[in-house]
């Protein structure tokens, strides 16, 4: 979003200027247009967007917590739009992100699969325009150089699962619980696991004490710089998630020609096509994640024709340009707000 605001603000059909809640001073100053960087420093950043809302006529939220800055301070004038982006939104929602959401003269939603769960769970948002995201880049993945192998990647955060909020869901016990089942079929087949968080500790512990533990990596935070060279490495890309209000992860896994292995139980099956580009499983039925894993390993043609089928998917809906053509229009849907 920031981006497709930026290229309409070089042209100079609008004036932004951005309040960001994590940016400092450096960060900040990246950017074409001005940016009020908070450190991380909530207070800043209300009073931040208080001071702004004096000088704009519409404010844009890009996520439902940040709304919550819009009316702390009294009512306000400006038409306001924020996005929603799924779990937030869904069970146990805080009741201050949704009267964000619900006050919003313009909603925007990453996925008909949020905007049809969190209308049915809370009302009143149904109206939300869908937009689906994409990734920074308009160039698909640098091709790979190797012969095809038997490495499985999950790239996603680990959250503990004794967090009083948004435990664990993006997969990582599934795929460690099951991976003996995987090698014993796949006999050099590797799991790669990339990310942190408060909860790697557990995750690292669960994998030791796997009887395949021998062929489970951990690579640790890796810098988006250095992401492509994972993706080459990698085969298939698998995180079975329960989760996803959209799945970042999905597209860029597609857009570097990897397979995806997703759940049926989220958005994913509006991003990933069952058997086209990968497939959806049930994770109440466990057999069916170490078959699919072990099927695309054992035909490693069809990995790579999913792998294929995934880009085109890519090139035509998740790219950048893409996002930034459905964007465009909702962007001045709001600005025609008064």
């Amino acid at each position: 979003m920031a981006r497709v605001l930026a290229k309409e603000h070089a042209q100079g059909l609008i004036r932004v200027e951005a309040v960001s809640l994590t940016d400092d001073r450096q960060s900040a100053g990246l950017w074409p247009f001005p940016v009020t960087a908070c450190g991380k420093s909530r207070l800043r950043f209300v009073w931040a967007v208080q001071n702004a809302r004096w000088k704009h006529s519409h404010v844009i939220y890009d996520f439902a917590g940040m709304a919550r800055a819009h009316r702390v301070l009294g009512p306000n004038r400006q038409p306001f739009a924020t996005w929603m982006h799924g779990i937030e939104v869904w069970e146990g929602a805080r009741k201050e992100h949704l009267r964000s959401v619900q006050g919003a003269d313009l909603l925007f939603t990453n996925s008909a699969f949020t905007r049809g769960r969190s209308d049915t769970l809370h009302g009143g948002l149904a109206s939300a325009k869908l937009c689906w995201l994409a990734t920074e880049e308009d160039l698909p993945g640098p091709l790979r150089e190797r012969p095809p192998g038997n490495t499985v990647m999950i790239l996603g955060r680990m959250d503990s699962s004794n967090a009083a909020r948004y435990r664990r869901y993006k997969g990582h016990e599934q795929l460690i619980e099951c991976w003996h089942e995987v090698v014993a079929a796949v006999p050099d087949a590797r799991l790669l696991i990339v990310g942190g968080g408060p909860g790697k500790q557990e995750v690292m512990a669960l994998a030791n004490s796997s009887p395949a533990a021998a062929s489970i990596e951990f690579r640790g935070f890796v810098p988006d710089a250095a992401m492509s060279e994972v993706f080459a490495e990698s085969d298939v890309f698998a995180m079975p998630s329960r989760g996803e209000g959209f799945g970042l992860v999905y597209i860029e896994a597609m857009r570097n020609r990897l397979p995806v292995i997703a759940s049926k139980h989220d958005a994913a099956p509006e991003v990933n096509i069952e058997g086209e580009t990968g497939y959806n499983v049930d994770l109440d039925q466990p057999a069916q994640l170490p078959a699919r894993i072990i099927h695309l390993l054992k035909n490693p043609t069809l990995a790579r024709q999913m792998g294929e089928a995934g880009q085109a998917r890519w090139n035509k809906h998740f790219r950048f340009s893409a996002f930034r053509d459905r964007f465009r229009p909702l962007l001045w849907e709001l600005l025609a707000k008064r």
